[in-house]
């Protein structure tokens, strides 16, 4: 017999007249409501039991894959482990208890931790100011691209276009056309890196930006950047490094060192906020000095007495792209771990990060293909291309396949440059002993025979759903019969 909570939905296991707690009988008049505000209705909430509720919301989180529970090699979200002392702190009431239209006089101390982060942001891109405001990696993108759109309207020069590497994060083509840019494809060369051919040939005087992630989703820092940047400033244009990957480069290069002019930072994924399934998230921008004045308003500002406010009075501003200030608990739990770093902990970060990466692609590459690069900065690319020639397994097979074995898979088909990718980012959060264990379990994958991989997983409650489907045609909501 099917297990009570093994499945069902919660409407599914409700009973009528089923409560985990009775509320006393209110001790104040009823007021009438406006009839705007009333449904003919209730909403048909489910009924159950607490024992029934926590047994349900249990055992559904036991089947989910956490970073506190399970090694994950995803490539390009660095999915680092989130300290717990994060948590504890950002709990404060004197942290959460904050309303966002509080006066500036009554948060002083938030102000302050604010303004804190901006400028270690900004000194570690080596930029000149810093936008807290955007909610994640993609409205930092899009956000940057106004901020130069901005620019560029009130320099009175029209420019059109945005260059972006076919390595580059698929948001970044994206962003561009949601700024009003039309989006131009730069290619890779066979070294993986931008080919600077294709990059003169399409760089001219309608292009305002060239987009750049350094090191780029290969995993390769490009040598050729300083070229780069230089070419792209004797147009006119801005170059934008896309931060999904500062990971690997905290403390040891600063992107406005190499020729940015804006960034954006992943704080959910560099700097240790817990994130994943859809947020929460934090995507600040830093810019070079002629691009501040078009920073989103408001920006914390600290006077000669020591005393910090919101500035709102920014007449080139983009305006606001967030509500009030962003998501301020990841920014927290940001400086929290910036502050527990210091600048020498931040260059330790990176070099970790690259050293295991390193070790893990030794472990592997005489098993599986890595097409480019004997070694990487804090990710690499192997690829299912010759498995699947010869033994008909594909790199979504092997992802399957690690699950079953207490994994998650790593990114598969990202980035399109690479047949059957897979993308692989250890963090420097792991130990020897588990980049061992998974080169290990994952070799002895390779190893398995196709048709037990073609149906893996095995051993989850769900195996291959129909995820063209799911995406297409997502059910959201659950309906009665």
């Amino acid at each position: 017999m099917e297990k009570l909570q093994s499945t069902n939905l919660i409407f599914e296991i409700s009973k009528s007249g089923r409560r985990c707690h009775t509320l006393p009988p209110s001790g104040v008049p009823a007021a009438k409501l406006d009839s705007r505000f009333q449904r003919v209705a209730p909403p048909p909430l489910p009924e159950v039991a607490e024992l029934d509720l926590v047994r349900h919301f249990t055992n559904l989180s036991s089947r989910n894959m956490a970073i506190d529970c399970n090694f994950y090699p995803l490539g390009s979200c660095t999915m680092k482990y989130n300290p717990k002392r994060h948590e504890r702190l950002v709990a404060f009431p004197g942290f959460a208890g904050l309303h966002p239209l509080q006066p500036d006089c009554t948060i002083q101390g938030m102000l302050a931790i604010l303004y804190e982060t901006q400028l270690f942001l900004t000194e570690i891109a080596g930029l000149h100011a810093c936008s807290l405001q955007p909610a994640a990696g993609a409205q930092g993108e899009l956000t940057a691209l106004l901020v130069a759109a901005a620019y560029f309207k009130h320099r009175g020069e029209n420019r059109t276009r945005v260059l972006v590497p076919d390595s580059a994060h698929g948001t970044n083509p994206a962003s561009a056309a949601i700024a009003g840019f039309d989006s131009v494809t730069i290619k890779s060369g066979e070294d993986g890196l931008v080919e600077l051919a294709d990059l003169e040939s399409k760089l001219d005087e309608r292009t305002a930006v060239f987009m750049i992630t350094n090191p780029n989703t290969l995993g390769l820092f490009d040598n050729q950047i300083l070229e780069i940047t230089r070419k792209v400033h004797e147009k006119g244009a801005l170059v934008y490094l896309d931060g999904a990957n500062m990971n690997a480069i905290l403390g040891i290069t600063r992107p406005g060192d190499f020729g940015a002019d804006m960034m954006h930072y992943n704080v959910h994924k560099t700097f240790t906020g817990p994130h994943g399934a859809g947020g929460p998230g934090s995507g600040p921008i830093a810019v070079r000095d002629m691009l501040e004045p078009f920073l989103p308003a408001p920006m914390v500002v600290k006077d000669s007495a020591g005393v910090f406010s919101l500035k709102h009075d920014m007449p080139l501003s983009i305006g606001r792209v967030r509500s009030f200030f962003g998501n301020v608990g990841v920014i927290v739990r940001g400086w929290l771990y910036l502050r527990t770093l210091g600048p020498n902990g931040v260059r330790q970060v990176s070099e970790q990060a690259v050293l295991n990466a390193n070790y893990l692609l030794a472990l592997l590459k005489g098993h599986i293909e890595v097409p480019r690069g004997d070694t990487c900065m804090h990710e690499f690319v192997a690829s299912a291309r010759l498995l699947r020639r010869e033994k008909r397994i594909s790199a979504m097979d092997i992802a399957k396949r690690l699950l079953d074995k207490g994994y998650h898979s790593p990114t598969v088909y990202f980035p399109m440059v690479v047949a059957e990718a897979l993308m692989i980012e250890p963090t420097e959060t792991e130990s020897q002993e588990t980049l061992d264990q998974f080169a290990g379990t994952l070799i002895s994958i390779l190893a398995e025979d196709a048709d037990l991989l073609h149906n893996a997983p095995h051993d989850l409650t769900i195996s291959r759903p129909d995820e063209v489907a799911a995406t297409k045609q997502p059910v959201l909501r659950w309906k009665s019969a």
